[in-house]
């Protein structure tokens, strides 16, 4: 294929008129040519960008038919099993996008999908920033921005599905007002502001409305926006390899070969999200019934990124405090403040300083720009996975009924595994990451000292049997040996046993405790013995370290 050596007519032509007019040819041929990395896992954050762009649109749409009403009226539309049915304007006009405007099903499914897959996408490229290390320095602005980001999803999520005002939507609504209503000295106000007096009045559709269409939008494309600005002027990490250092980026430039592959992508998520609204249902609110305080449905559940608390909330048992020994006093719920603050305050409090431990921990105030391999820093990755085992343990009890139907087992059982689980679990998955982290740095000091297995079988003078090995690729190699011990503060005494200044009290102390466990090198990787067939062959006679074949 030839290069692209001028930009085509369509572009050049209205560039020409814009830039004689505006002046902006010199900012535009400089970023145009900005570099750009390539991984696949840096497209995991574009999921969620574009995801956003469709609610947008899907939303904008929606919008037009909507009504955030909670005036009772007569259903009289074209579903017949709710023909008459008294219900509020907001349930009345969701039922009527889904069967009585052309598209509107197929939109309102695309809406919901892509709500979906905006969170999914938002999760799993903040934890590839984690497990890479990408929020170090100079991106540490950046990485608080975007747990802000992934809370505020969370609660334009919460807003969203509550506004059909069905009998889904209504249940947890009222866990919603059972969490706030328990929160000390804010609670009532809190309430207060998102439903306009009792539970459920008459203003919480039109209340939440206005936050999913208008306030939480706006704060998420300001900061969204904020987070492209900033990855854009601090430039994008890159993973390691031949030729990457913290001073260069290897890729390519944004136009064309970015713009191109971001356009099909974006057609790609499109697609996907498309294609998952016509096949698959998500979401039948007609099925449900219109909400009334008084019901709730068998089964349950809340959309996948909201089951954690709802684990939470059903696995916590029963406690509450009188305050002065009386319920006049007052009665603090704990078994509804811990498990609507403590998991997410763990989780989201724990994503937004853990640059600054780490820092703290480590001493490194380095900037970093080519990205961590997880296996590289067993103890980020051990923390990493432990933190998803708690939420996925809790996640799993938010079905804990489900789970008590399906498998026949007691529910009481579910609950009481769950209690057990919420503390051994993570323990167990940082014990079992932290040494397959070690045993995968073991696996490449292997492949740097021995090479790679060929397959080739090679029968030595003496009768023995080997695997001939050859040299790993040198991107493979250069991927490998990206690898640095992760920095460690000076502990050691000195000669007269004196520790290091800043090591001396007992935060100092245990700081440099903290420093010495979680840094330094783990598994050295040496600079191997040749990757020569027959020099090979002989350490494979001698070491035993090859896979060989014996008479």
């Amino acid at each position: 294929m030839s290069e692209l050596k001028a930009a085509p007519k369509a572009i050049a032509g209205p560039s020409n008129f814009l830039d004689e007019r505006l002046g902006g040819a010199n900012f535009l041929k400089r970023n145009l040519r900005k570099i750009f990395p390539d991984h696949w896992s840096f497209l995991l954050g574009e999921i969620a960008l574009y995801s956003f762009v469709i609610l947008l649109l899907t939303g904008t749409f929606l919008t037009f038919w909507f009504k955030p009403s909670m005036m009772e009226v007569a259903y009289d539309g074209s579903y017949a099993p709710l023909r008459g049915v008294m219900m509020s304007e907001a349930y009345a006009s969701s039922l009527e996008i889904s069967f009585d405007v052309r598209g509107g099903l197929l939109i309102r499914q695309m809406h919901h999908w892509a709500a979906l897959l905006f969170v999914a996408g938002m999760m799993v490229h903040a934890l590839r920033v984690f497990f890479t290390g990408a929020y170090r320095k100079p991106r540490e602005i950046n990485w608080i921005i975007g747990v802000l980001l992934l809370t505020l999803a969370l609660a334009e999520g919460l807003t969203g599905y509550s506004l059909p005002d069905d009998l889904l939507s209504g249940a947890g609504l009222r866990i919603t007002e059972g969490v706030a209503i328990s929160l000390p000295l804010v609670g009532t106000y809190i309430t207060f502001f998102l439903f306009g007096g009792e539970y459920p009045g008459e203003d919480v559709i039109s209340r939440f409305y206005s936050l999913h269409i208008l306030l939480i939008p706006g704060i998420l494309l300001a900061l969204i926006s904020a987070h492209m600005v900033l990855m854009w002027v601090q430039k994008h990490t890159q993973m390691p390899g031949k030729g990457r250092t913290n001073q260069n980026v290897v890729g390519a430039p944004f136009y064309p070969a970015f713009m191109l592959k971001a356009g099909a992508y974006f057609l790609f998520t499109l697609g996907v999200v498309s294609g998952l609204a016509t096949f698959t249902q998500i979401n039948p609110i007609w099925l449900f019934g219109p909400y009334t305080p008084a019901d709730v449905s068998a089964g349950s559940q809340p959309d996948f990124y909201m089951g954690f608390l709802e684990g939470a909330l059903r696995i916590m048992p029963p406690w509450e405090i009188n305050l002065f020994g009386t319920a006049h006093a007052g009665t603090l719920p704990l078994s509804v403040i811990i498990p609507a603050l403590v998991p997410m305050g763990i989780i989201m409090t724990g994503l937004a300083l853990y640059p600054f431990l780490e820092r703290w921990i480590t001493g490194d105030n380095r900037e970093h720009h080519v990205a961590d391999r997880p296996r590289n820093n067993p103890h980020r990755t051990s923390i990493g996975i432990s933190a998803m085992t708690f939420y996925g343990v809790l996640w799993l009890l938010g079905a804990n009924d489900e789970i008590a139907a399906n498998f026949h087992v007691s529910l009481n059982h579910t609950t009481y595994a769950g209690r057990v689980l919420i503390f051994v679990g993570p323990i167990l998955a940082y014990l079992i990451t932290y040494r397959i982290c070690l045993g995968l740095q073991r696996s490449d000091q292997a492949i740097i000292s021995h090479g790679v297995e060929s397959g080739v079988i090679k029968r030595l003078p003496h009768g023995e049997f080997i695997e001939v090995h050859t040299p790993p690729s040198d991107d493979i190699e250069a991927h490998m040996r990206g690898k640095e011990p992760v920095p460690m503060l000076p502990v050691d005494e000195d000669s007269s046993g004196i520790p290091p200044k800043g090591m001396r009290g007992p935060i100092g102390k245990l700081r440099g405790r903290m420093s010495k466990a979680y840094g330094g090198e783990k598994i050295p990787m040496d600079d191997g013995h040749g990757h020569d067939e027959d020099e090979h062959a002989a350490i494979g006679s001698g070491g035993g370290e090859d896979r060989s074949i014996t008479h």
